[in-house]
């Protein structure tokens, strides 16, 4: 199988990519989670299922294995992302190309969808798009009743309870899954900076309701989310709807469906991709 990786330039960023699969075939660019996160556990967990396609596994920019940036918001901005993304599909020489995303990754697809009609589609796993709706469940998770204010129940969450345990509580329905994606993550021996998650909580990330901005794309757009995953369901219905766009809700899954319910997420996620490339096909 081909697989080049490498660091590649984008503007004042310089991004790990992980270029894997048959030149010729449909190329998707995965966004992973975060902000800060990084592709690993993605490829880990879904490179069984894309055997078909081109896949740019990449880590954005100042996270993971990409380049570290200085800690200054004006760096780590939604439109820094977006154009991060175009202009890496550019440096690879990619007419055409689809998006996979996951949480967060899902809030630059969108964006990437709006402003350049010309993407075909984007699948969306467990996808974040509304902050406040999120602070709610974090507040939930540390035993509050949550406020009015975002950044208010952010800050009373975070009080009670480390943040790794409130996004446990709402993303991994049994132990076993928790501890097969921590297993997963510590192979990868990525410690990646803080400063991404830091620099968007300064721009005011957890104010932000994307909801608004959600209507029909003249793209293909779907998506996949665990019934049990706190961190984006049920709300990943009302953008299902906003977007009209086939959603598939996987029993008993959690954030990472592909670790809880593996038969079911990915008899799902190969449907999605099917529909996603039946334009392309034509």
């Amino acid at each position: 199988m081909r697989e080049e990786i490498g660091y590649i330039p984008v503007g004042e960023a310089e991004l790990y990519v992980e270029d894997v699969g048959d030149e010729h075939a449909p190329a998707l660019l995965v966004l992973h989670g975060g902000p800060g996160g990084n592709a690993y556990a993605l490829r880990e967990g879904l490179q069984d299922y894309l055997e078909n396609f081109r896949v740019i596994y990449f880590d954005q920019r100042g996270s993971g294995r990409s380049l570290e940036l200085p800690r200054d918001p004006r760096l780590f901005t939604l439109d820094a992302l977006v154009e991060d993304t175009v202009a890496l599909a550019e440096a690879l020489g990619l007419e055409r190309f689809h998006l996979l995303a996951h949480g967060f990754g899902a809030l630059v697809a969108l964006e990437v969808l709006r402003r350049y009609p010309e993407v075909p589609g984007a699948v969306l796993l467990s996808p974040w798009v509304s902050f406040p709706w999120l602070s709610e469940r974090l507040a939930e998770a540390a035993g509050l009743e949550p406020l009015a204010d975002p950044e208010a129940n952010l800050r009373a969450a975070l009080e009670r309870a480390e943040p790794k345990l409130l996004f446990d509580r709402l993303m991994f329905p049994t132990p076993h899954g928790r501890l097969e994606y921590e297993w997963v993550a510590e192979g990868s021996g990525i410690l990646g900076p803080d400063t991404p998650a830091l620099a968007f909580w300064q721009n005011g990330l957890w104010r932000l309701d994307y909801t608004p901005y959600l209507s029909p794309s003249r793209g293909r757009v779907a998506l996949v989310v665990g019934e049990m995953d706190g961190t984006s369901y049920p709300y990943a219905e009302e953008v299902a709807e906003r977007l009209r766009a086939p959603i598939r809700v996987i029993p008993g899954a959690g954030h990472y469906p592909w670790i809880d319910q593996p038969e079911a997420f990915g008899e799902a996620f190969r449907e999605v991709l099917e529909g996603l490339l039946a334009p392309w096909r034509v």
